[in-house]
């Protein structure tokens, strides 16, 4: 995902991250300095869906304004077919096992 804040920020007229952390702040959203210099500047990890609410209410959009899919990606980070030519590899048959417990 690409994280789009600034971008739907500065078409809101907000330049500064001193001045999205006032509007947040009027609409309830309380944000640290920290924090919001973290959502300012990069991608989050991780977003609480109340604060993705108000962020979208004082940017005046919705989710898929702020988080882009990006598909190729996810792509990209499928693992690599094996191409051995021996056809599929068998699944293993879970309960019939063959062995004796140890004594």
């Amino acid at each position: 995902m690409q994280w789009n804040l600034r971008m739907r920020a500065a078409q809101a007229g907000i330049w500064k991250s001193t001045e999205m952390r006032r509007r947040l702040a009027e609409h309830g959203l309380e944000i640290s300095a920290g924090k919001m210099s973290a959502l300012w500047t990069g991608a989050p990890t991780t977003i609480r869906l109340d604060d993705l609410d108000v962020i979208c209410v004082v940017l005046g959009c919705t989710p898929t304004d702020l988080l882009i899919c990006e598909p190729d990606k996810v792509a990209a980070r499928r693992p690599a077919q094996a191409s051995t030519g021996a056809g599929p590899q068998p699944s293993p048959r879970l309960g019939r096992h063959t062995s004796v417990p140890p004594a």
